[in-house]
């Protein structure tokens, strides 16, 4: 009895198997471009999209945080922007109106 070699496995139809691919959350994505653009929507769209990532698995976590924190953080330089354009010249220079009697 001779060893033969055991048989050559069937080709398939596709060489290698790929796991399927994961979508990534549309809304994280939103979230990543609201953030600079209208921060306060940014910030509610991030939690959203975070929430929604936690639930279902999808991808885009790193997108969706991104846009939240820069949702906060463009949220806070518009307010330091504001209070230094409206409040400190009031502060500098007293009343906005100064009347004068002759």
């Amino acid at each position: 009895m001779t060893d033969a070699p055991p048989p050559a496995p069937e080709p398939s139809s596709t060489p290698y198997s790929s796991a399927p691919e994961q979508k990534t959350n549309t809304l994280a994505i939103v979230a990543l471009i609201l953030g600079i653009l209208i921060p306060i929507a940014g910030i509610v769209v991030g939690h959203i999209s975070l929430s929604q990532i936690k639930k279902t698995g999808e991808n885009g976590r790193g997108l969706a945080l991104t846009g939240t924190i820069l949702g906060y953080v463009f949220s806070v330089l518009w307010i330091i922007f504001w209070v230094v354009t409206l409040i400190l010249p009031f502060l500098i220079f007293g009343s906005a109106v100064t009347y004068s009697s002759f």
